[in-house]
Parts: structure tokens; sequence; C-alpha cells
């Protein structure tokens, strides 16, 4: 399983951003695919999750509104489109996937990761 993670950047805050997630070498639709973001001396923390067919969405407090994970099976891509970025959503965002009934919010409910993508924003 392989899941290579794009599309961060430098941003000003009030600006947008779109992360996508390309998995290779597993049946993607059968994968509940999630980000999750991490801040330097912070803990890994969860933002956004879909599941396996996209009907169901989660998403963190602090994002809600501001943030929509979407997926295409056709094109084995997950995506997390970010609006109104603020100076504290800068962070090293990564994406997961793993098959489960319950679409997790916890990093311990996944086995697959992508390498990170970097998002800082600036004032």
């Amino acid at each position: 399983v392989q899941l290579q993670a794009c599309g961060g950047g430098l941003v000003q805050a009030g600006g947008s951003l779109r992360l996508s997630c390309t998995a290779s070498g597993l049946t993607f639709t059968r994968y509940n695919m999630a980000w999750f973001r991490q801040a330097p001396g912070k803990e890994r923390d969860f933002v956004a999750a879909i599941s396996w067919g996209g009907g169901s969405l989660t998403y963190a407090d602090s994002v809600k509104g501001r943030f929509t994970i979407s997926r295409d099976n056709s094109k084995n891509t997950a995506y997390l489109q970010m609006n109104s970025l603020k100076l504290e959503d800068t962070a090293v965002y990564y994406c997961a996937a793993e098959i489960a009934i319950r679409v997790g919010q916890s990093w311990n409910d996944y086995n697959n990761w992508g390498q990170g993508t970097q998002v800082t924003v600036s004032s």
C-alpha cells in the first residue's frame, strides 16, 4: 500500500489549499480515508475522514465549516479542500487509509499512512 500526499505549501491566512492523496497497491473502494495533522511538538490530530463509499464524513470541530473531505474512487484519490485557513492550521498533513466498519478518528485506527505534506499559513 502506498499513499502519496501532495498539495501543501505556503498560504496567507484566509487563503485556500487543496491537498490530494493518491493511493496505489490497494483496492481503494474498500478503504476509509482520513487526514491528520501534526504541528511541531504536538501530537498527530484528526482532521477529517470519509467512508469507503463517501457517504459518511466526519470533521474535527476546529475545521468544521472550513475544510471539506472528498474522494474520487475512479482516480484512487482523496482530497482535503481547506478554506479560510488560519495560522493554527500550520502543520504537516498526513493521509491515512484503513478497512473498517467504523470510520476512525484516532491515529491508531489507521495502519496505512502517506509521507505528509507541509502546510504553512502566514499572517
